[in-house]
């Protein structure tokens, strides 16, 4: 494992305390003068894709195509698996996944061309699958928004899935669409406790405002559930019962967990961020996260790597049925519909985007 070098200030309000070495030498990106990791400022680049929905055969996961309208995360979540994707645009896993963004401006377009076409047939649609389409600059650019507007005119199944109460702006899209039982939404807790989850996903909701946001989806009849994820043997475990009874009472109907897994730089990342917050706790997490994980960091076979193996893993399902049960709470996800999926309407010839 390589060992992080800390920056003389470390960047304020980031998971990361510094730039990982990145994998792709050769596509390294370099900062301008004043603009080093220390005094990181976020910035934010047109993405320019000429596709906006992505499909994985992944046995581990329960949709098959995904819609990311940004690319890299300012939540800043020290764990996040996704951060070593920012390495294939010549960027770091580190600071620079949090603080060098790509959006992508023509996703709403993008989408309603692509359920446009005849042979386009509607399945289970996630958003995201990689990076939160509800990071903060989504207040702004209103992406995402988009791109529920286009679904939801089209009655096109979606899972939202997100840690940030911005969720609940769009609660007309949502709602509309589960009319047609269309939409559903799984808020993500990692911790109740306000300082770790502060520490651990810097940007983020606090705990109350994503159990507020489970209240409100509930209200609405949106149906809602809880991720508890990623649970983080030795960290933030002994919280299973107290995040699904308090998500129970918010509204929940359903939840869900997944197991850390800390995949190539996102270990130097987590490594560090266990130095910073909690060195005497370091070794032993590391080693329940291995143990988790096939005596790895991240378990390379399908079936295993979400859930984990072993006896951590095993402890960890149990205590996951047992608080379900108690709290009368589904150990499933509800059954979005694509019955209704109508294609986008054109009027005077050209594709009404909102």
């Amino acid at each position: 494992m390589r060992t992080l070098k800390p920056p003389i200030n470390r960047p304020q309000g980031r998971g990361a305390a510094a730039n990982t070495e990145q994998r792709f030498s050769e596509l390294q990106v370099s900062y301008e003068p004043g603009e080093e990791p220390t005094k990181v400022v976020t910035k934010f680049f047109n993405d320019h894709s000429s596709t906006i929905i992505s499909r994985h055969s992944s046995p581990d996961l329960p949709f098959g195509a995904s819609l990311n309208p940004y690319r890299g995360c300012e939540h800043g979540c020290a764990y996040c698996y996704a951060r070593p994707t920012h390495e294939w645009l010549g960027y770091s896993a580190g600071v620079d996944f949090e603080s060098r963004i790509m959006v992508k401006m023509e996703a709403p377009a993008l989408l309603r061309a692509e359920l446009s076409r005849e042979k386009y047939v509607p399945e289970r649609l996630s958003l995201s699958g990689v990076t939160d389409c509800y990071q903060p600059v989504e207040k702004r650019l209103e992406i995402t928004r988009g791109c529920l507007a286009v679904l939801a005119e089209c009655r096109h199944p979606v899972v939202m899935i997100t840690k940030n109460h911005l969720i609940t702006r769009d609660m007309d899209h949502l709602g509309e669409l589960a009319r047609y039982q269309a939409a559903e939404a799984y808020i993500s807790i990692t911790s109740l406790n306000a300082d770790l989850a502060r520490k651990l996903e810097p940007r983020a909701s606090a705990p109350k405002m994503r159990l507020e946001a489970i209240r409100a989806l509930s209200g609405q009849g949106i149906p809602v559930g809880v991720l508890v994820a990623p649970i983080i043997p030795g960290l933030n475990d002994s919280e299973i019962p107290m995040i699904i009874n308090a998500a129970r009472e918010a509204g929940a109907q359903f939840a869900g967990y997944t197991v850390v897994r800390l995949p190539f730089s996102v270990k130097d990342v987590f490594a560090q961020w266990l130095e910073e917050h909690f060195p005497g706790m370091k070794e032993k997490v590391l080693s329940r996260i291995e143990e988790t994980q096939g005596r790895t960091l991240s378990h390379p076979e399908f079936g295993k790597r979400l859930k984990g193996v072993g006896v951590w893993s095993d402890q960890i399902s149990q205590i996951f049925k047992v608080s379900l049960k108690r709290a009368g709470m589904l150990n499933r996800r509800s059954a979005v519909s694509a019955v209704h999926f109508r294609r986008p309407r054109e009027i005077g010839g050209q594709m009404d985007l909102f």
